[in-house]
């Protein structure tokens, strides 16, 4: 779908789950009901399907939780790097810049 280099964030996953909520909150100004959302952080995945077991993530939990409620229909998936080489290359370039940059595929 695109890419944005977010500010620096405590961890990895920490910047996994802005993400997430940055690509949300773009579906949900497109005014997409139906979503599909692929990640290659498995972890990512464990925390949307089971918010409780993450405590220190609590507040990103509830605005996904909120903004899920937007969707008629949502899903994360799991898929490796090295199965979508395009989205890893795109992350891999937006990662090193150091302005902010937004990426969003008009071709939805």
């Amino acid at each position: 779908m695109g890419a944005a280099n977010l500010r620096r964030n405590l961890t990895s996953l920490h910047a996994q789950v802005e993400s997430l909520i940055w690509a949300m909150r773009c579906m949900i100004g497109q005014h997409k009901r139906e979503v599909t959302f692929l990640t290659d952080c498995s972890d990512l995945v464990k925390m949307v399907s089971s918010p409780q077991e993450w405590p220190a993530f609590t507040t990103y939990l509830e605005t996904i939780q909120s903004d899920k409620e937007e969707f008629d229909s949502f899903s994360l998936s799991f898929v490796s790097r090295t199965t979508n080489v395009k989205a890893d290359k795109l992350a891999r370039s937006v990662h090193t810049q150091p302005q902010l940059i937004t990426y969003v595929n008009s071709n939805l």
